[in-house]
């Protein structure tokens, strides 16, 4: 795997007008990193995922977790076992970085 550098995550972001569109920085049989967007209105449906880490970069909205609604901001960051029932809301736009754990 080799390296690879990101100055500014904003220029590696894309915003779908009908939905997600996800950007994988990084793919492993261990991990994957992966760099997210929301548009106001937009959602990522919940669905069980691997033990993964999500960090939100800018805007507000929700993360389900486990049926939990859990407000999202800048900065929020949250961690996830393995098995976890997990969704997105995006109030206004949202971006967030993903570490899924294979």
């Amino acid at each position: 795997m080799s390296k690879t550098y990101y100055p500014d995550w904003r220029q590696e972001i894309e915003y779908g007008t009908d939905g997600p569109k996800p950007n994988f920085l990084m793919t492993s049989e261990k991990a994957k990193v992966i760099l997210g967007g929301l548009e106001a209105g937009q959602r990522i449906p919940e669905h069980p995922e691997a033990e993964a880490v999500y960090h939100f970069l800018e805007g507000e909205g929700w993360m389900i977790v486990d049926g939990e609604r859990l407000r999202v901001t800048a900065g929020t960051t949250i961690t996830m076992p393995d098995g976890t029932v997990r969704g997105v809301e995006a109030d206004t736009r949202v971006a967030f970085l993903a570490v899924r754990i294979a």
